[in-house]
């Protein structure tokens, strides 16, 4: 579920650094995937009482090796950030200059919001133990900005807002290696790249043309030094846990804005203080049979990571009008590009802390906008001209053993290895994504390698809260039996529909879920049904009330207070042999206030199946079709007709039909670990407008997984 940042008419002409970026990015990744394949040994063998541990985790290897700390290197970080800055406001030529010192997080406090990052190195350890090394990293920011409000005669009133979209260093590194520990100091060059810019917020410059509510942008690229200090320890043979303290200066930089008339001048200094990840290459002496046994050989740990890229686009379609939240009928193309860490570990007797950082960049199709069963589930609603870190997981599970017959569950994303008894009960709290654990569907659930549509992969109608990166902050009780589960949850709503921040009036306004799975067995293939329902009690518009007051001009922020929304869902799943199956969802929703967070779908039915490649001889291949109808309420259509804006939809009018799509994809397995997928979805009147489209959308995408 995704919505886009504005970007400055001007956005052009940094393309060039996004371009630059965004291959740093992908051939980081995938060398650290291809060179994972090579050089790397296998974990040491497991004693038989070991591998019939009954409980929690993984036990330890048997026996280690001594590690070396030559070689070229490549991992992630995420770390907090201190920015200030002193700056000068010149107004023309007519006034004097304004002038004045901040700290560049007006919200977060000075030591203000996470960071994550990419970094590569190489050691050389002399037979001193003398450590010489050269590293590169590049960060991106969940959030390094601040707004200076400013006034003069000559200017009017105006603010203006610098705002870091990345910055990185190339240093030198100087240190002393034992077995397992690394410290270091280090120095060298570090650079940025800053957006800033001005809105004029009342009066008119003098120097300039700037009226109330006009911005001018700016990309500025800075230059400037950093020094700093660190350490790292082995963890396995090939991976070091590291944590280190960089002091940045950027020096001085200015934009000028011509609407304005002036010129906003700045320094900038960071220091930040960071934790990592690396993998060291050629660390250990025998070769790995797969990219598995190059994984950490932690006791009590989890470790994966995947990167996927989507490109769509379609050509130009039939739209005698469009609206505010319109497809744009010319035709367009866009991409995004993730890239997630997932990190488990392990605490006590079934316990475990989860942590997922993540990478994001990338803008929808028309900023997200004109399809209320939109394309890309990788399309945010807050779309990134330039890499963005987000926290994406952070959460506490406890399971808890009722006794009886245990099962293995293998260690994968999100997932530590441990026996656990079939009949328990897991608690889980903290932040995470509703749908981790709510309409699961092993055809259609994951938008990285099967169905990209919104409204297959997930039931449509389901109106499940999240911030518009698709995260939100809750709990969820799950008790599990052999043949069924139950789960419940309570997540926090966002503070007005399809915002970022969360309302805090705990379990007086939020989201309450509940689920029943059944699992059976149908002509002696496994099937499951799951039944779900939902009830949101959150601060929304009503549709009717909106329509009701023409004073309001369709403003449904004007009638907002406490409602409730409430709504269920119907999700199967059967295989009809050991490589076909087939789904199928139905959902619905009340549909009298506003879509809280998804999209804008009231009635949805879809359908489809997944075909293994097996019979031609490739089995790692698949291929998925399947069909969706949505629907809006009475109340909702009425809304929208009347030239109304959803979340997603909003042509200024509207000639309903139900919006109908059908999606088709061919995965490609590259190898064990990678694939490359078509798709083609064709959309027939698009967000329920009968007088626009169809349209065709062809999409190509990327995704590896370790």
């Amino acid at each position: 579920m995704r919505v886009l940042v504005p970007i400055s008419a001007d956005h052009e002409s940094s393309r060039a650094g996004v371009g630059i970026v965004r291959t740093a990015i992908r051939a980081s990744v995938g060398l650290a995937l291809a060179c994972g394949l090579d050089g790397v040994g296998n974990a040491a063998d497991l004693t038989a009482q070991q591998q019939n541990a009954p409980l929690p985790f993984k036990a330890a290897p048997a026996a280690a090796m001594p590690y070396s700390w030559t070689g070229f290197y490549f991992g992630g970080h995420v770390g907090y950030a201190g920015a200030d800055s002193t700056w000068t406001s010149t107004p023309g030529t007519v006034a004097p200059s304004l002038t004045g010192s901040k700290d560049i997080y007006d919200n977060d406090g000075p030591w203000g919001p996470m960071f994550g990052g990419l970094q590569t190195g190489y050691n050389y350890v002399l037979p001193s133990h003398l450590m010489l090394g050269v590293e590169t990293d590049f960060s991106f920011p969940d959030h390094i900005s601040g707004t200076q409000q400013l006034s003069s005669a000559a200017a009017g009133q105006f603010s203006v807002q610098d705002r870091v979209e990345f910055f990185g260093t190339a240093r030198a590194r100087l240190g002393y290696a034992s077995d397992k520990w690394l410290v270091y100091a280090t120095g060298g060059f570090a650079f940025d790249r800053d957006l800033m810019t001005r809105t004029q917020l009342a009066g008119t410059p003098i120097a300039g043309t700037a009226m109330p509510g006009d911005q001018d942008a700016q990309f500025v690229t800075r230059l400037g030094w950093t020094i700093g200090l660190g350490t790292e320890v082995k963890v396995s043979q090939n991976w070091g846990v590291k944590f280190d303290y960089l002091f940045m200066d950027f020096g001085s930089k200015s934009a000028a804005f011509p609407q304005g008339g002036d010129r906003y001048n700045s320094d900038l200094l960071i220091q930040t203080v960071r934790a990592g990840l690396n993998y060291h290459f050629g660390a250990t002496p025998g070769p790995a049979t797969s990219f598995s046994d190059a994984m950490p050989d932690m006791t009590n740990w989890s470790v994966h990571g995947q990167t996927t890229w989507i490109a769509q686009g379609y050509p130009a379609f039939h739209a005698p009008y469009s609206g505010q939240n319109s497809l744009i009928p010319s035709g367009e193309a866009r991409d995004t590009v993730s890239g997630t860490g997932f990190i488990g570990l392990g605490l006590w007797n079934g316990a475990a802390l989860y942590y997922d950082p993540e990478l994001f960049q990338g803008l929808g199709l028309s900023n997200t906008k004109g399809l209320a069963g939109f394309p890309n589930g990788e399309a945010q609603k807050a779309g990134f001209l330039y890499p963005h870190y987000n926290t994406a997981r952070l959460y506490l599970q406890q399971v808890f053993g009722l006794g009886g017959a245990q099962e293995k569950m293998e260690d994968g994303p999100n997932q530590i290895e441990q026996k656990v008894d079939v009949s328990r009960f897991t608690f889980t709290i903290g932040k995470m994504a509703v749908t981790d654990f709510f309409d699961n569907n092993v055809y259609a659930h994951d938008p990285r390698a099967d169905f990209m549509n919104w409204s297959i992969y997930e039931s449509g109608a389901f109106d499940y809260v999240a911030d518009q990166v698709g995260y939100d902050w809750g709990m969820v009780g799950e008790l599990n039996q052999k043949a069924w589960a139950l789960r419940a949850g309570y997540f926090l709503a966002p503070t007005v529909p399809n915002a970022n921040d969360f309302d805090t009036e705990f379990f007086r306004r939020g989201q309450y879920l509940v689920e029943l799975e059944e699992r059976y067995t149908l002509f002696s293939q496994p099937g499951k049904l799951r039944l779900g329902s939902w009830l949101t009690s959150a601060f929304a518009g009503s549709y009717a009330a909106t329509l009701a007051d023409p004073s309001l001009n369709l403003d449904i922020a004007q009638t907002r207070q406490t409602r409730i929304e409430y709504g269920y869902y119907a999700n199967l799943e059967q295989a009809v042999t050991a490589d076909f199956g087939v789904f199928s969802r139905v959902s619905w929703r009340n549909g009298q206030s506003e879509v809280v967070a998804f999209t804008d779908i009231d009635r949805s039915f879809s359908a489809g199946g997944v075909l293994k490649g097996t019979s031609w001889g490739r089995p790692d291949d698949k291929i998925g079709v399947a069909g969706v109808i949505n629907g809006l309420s009475g109340e909702d259509r009425a809304f929208i007709a009347a030239g109304g804006l959803g979340i997603n939809i909003g042509d200024g009018q509207l000639n309903y039909a139900e919006e109908k799509i059908l999606e088709a994809y061919y995965a490609y397995g590259i190898n064990k670990w990678s694939t490359f997928t078509v798709d083609y979805q064709f959309v027939a009147d698009p967000a329920y407008n009968a007088d626009r489209g169809p349209v065709s959308v062809f999409s190509g995408r990327y995704h590896a997984a370790f």
